[in-house]
């Protein structure tokens, strides 16, 4: 029986690879976009490599943005390989403009703590 995969935390961070999609709407269009976009990372989640998604919309009704952990660069290479995975992409063109980055952890910040704040 398969299991689900489960997200969780680790105490040590683990060196990760952002894909970061910009997705500007065409008026009135953001919800469309949201769901394409929805579409293509849950094909993306079944495929190695894959680690999470946050699908965020702008307030301002414009902007749609996915930041996507993936285990290495080389991802990128594979799911833009996979023929399904690219049409599903191609759907966004009818409804917006987009930009795709690649950006790797340079510096992780957590909250500081009480004792730091205060010396």
């Amino acid at each position: 029986m398969p299991t689900t995969p489960q997200a969780s935390f680790a105490s040590m961070p683990q060196p990760t690879v952002f894909i970061v999609n910009v997705i500007h709407a065409h008026p009135g269009k953001q919800d469309e976009a949201f769901a394409i976009i929805k579409d293509v990372v849950r094909h993306a989640s079944g495929k190695p490599g894959f680690l999470w998604s946050n699908l965020s919309r702008s307030t301002n009704g414009k902007t749609v943005v996915n930041i996507e952990a993936i285990a290495d660069p080389d991802r990128v290479g594979a799911f833009f390989g996979d023929p399904v995975f690219v049409e599903k992409f191609a759907r966004l063109d009818a409804v917006s403009t987009s930009e795709f980055h690649t950006y790797r952890v340079g510096e992780l910040i957590f909250p500081a703590s009480a004792e730091a704040l205060a010396s």
